[in-house]
């Protein structure tokens, strides 16, 4: 069939105008402007954080926006229309150099956000976002606000969470060390305070777990698991000292379950994020023997039941295996 002139305008707009409808006028009529069940005003500071939130272009390497098939990636919501109520700009992003900030609000804590504002290394040591310390402290507050606000209401709920346990865990630090351990352990499960460790301390395993440790743990606990990492001095509790650890063992033993607990779920209140999101459980396994191994002196792995020879060392079972270093003292 030969064209026309006339066909072929007559077709280019049927197409154009056909696409137009599909893309942006049906999708338009689709939408309802009233606010999601989630969403909620932002107040005066969050407003300034997320103007500063703008002005850095966090956008280019965060977004906001969770879609059905993010549901593998631990998502907590998947987004609605509504969730953007009255927001201009949309802050919807389409690149996650960085993770993704739209259910934010109480995941983490507010002095959490200021150590990672100032240095990102700080909290994640392998981050690559830029440090924002230049913004100065009101405007890292500012941001910190708005971070926490991301989520609407399901943040402000994990915030009432947060806030709460953060009372307590202020208080048992403020009565000292011991007070503060033993005040963390309680917020363990009982079947987990009674589990032993379930990974045998081995070279190999000791190697990993320095290397996850490294690559998660060291800017807040420091290279020698005293807690003075370089976010301690931006966080209040300060980070756990693990060679106190030692002193509470429950009956001399079952330090492996507290750990990997507290390293899947965090502890709420305080400066610890879970990571059951960022390390599976053999990861989790290997770090805690790390710790277990290198600061606290101890390991309570059955070694007697799997066969494996021990010597004792006072009334610690001591597997023979060739550790990176010797094991000296109770």
């Amino acid at each position: 069939m030969r064209s026309s002139a006339v066909i072929l305008v007559v077709g280019i707009t049927a197409v154009v105008l056909t696409a137009a409808a599909m893309a942006v006028f049906w999708p338009n009529h689709m939408l309802h402007d009233h606010p999601s069940d989630q969403w909620r005003p932002l107040t005066p500071i969050e407003e300034k954080g997320r103007q500063v939130y703008i002005r850095n272009g966090c956008v280019y390497c965060h977004s906001q926006y969770v879609r059905p098939q993010d549901w593998d990636v631990g998502a907590e919501r998947i987004a609605e229309a509504g969730d953007y109520y009255k927001q201009s700009p949309q802050l919807l992003g389409t690149e996650r150099t960085g993770l993704d900030l739209s259910q934010e609000g109480g995941e983490h804590s507010n002095d959490w956000h200021l150590a990672h504002f100032i240095d990102p290394r700080f909290t994640r040591p392998r981050s690559l976002m830029p440090r924002f310390e230049f913004e100065g402290g009101d405007n890292i507050r500012a941001l910190t606000a708005y971070m926490q606000s991301l989520g609407g209401k399901n943040a402000d709920a994990r915030m009432a969470v947060q806030m709460r346990f953060h009372k307590e865990s202020t208080a048992a630090f403020l009565k000292g060390p011991d007070a503060n351990i033993e005040w963390l352990h309680s917020r363990v499960p009982a079947s987990w305070r009674n589990m032993p460790t379930q990974s045998p301390v081995t070279v190999a395993s000791v190697a990993r777990g320095e290397k996850v440790y490294q690559d998660f743990c060291i800017g807040c606990h420091g290279p020698v698991g005293d807690g003075n990492g370089p976010a301690a001095k931006y966080v209040r509790p300060t980070p756990v000292n693990f060679t106190l650890l030692k002193r509470h063992l429950i009956d001399g033993k079952y330090i492996g379950g507290i750990l990997y607990y507290q390293i899947m779920n965090g502890i709420t209140g305080s400066d610890m994020p879970y990571f059951k999101k960022d390390l599976e459980s053999a990861r989790i396994w290997d770090v805690g023997n790390f710790v277990e191994y290198s600061f606290i002196n101890h390991t309570d792995y059955d070694y007697p039941s799997v066969g494996i020879p021990t010597s004792f060392d006072g009334k610690y079972a001591r597997p023979v295996l060739p550790l990176p270093k010797p094991v000296t003292g109770k």
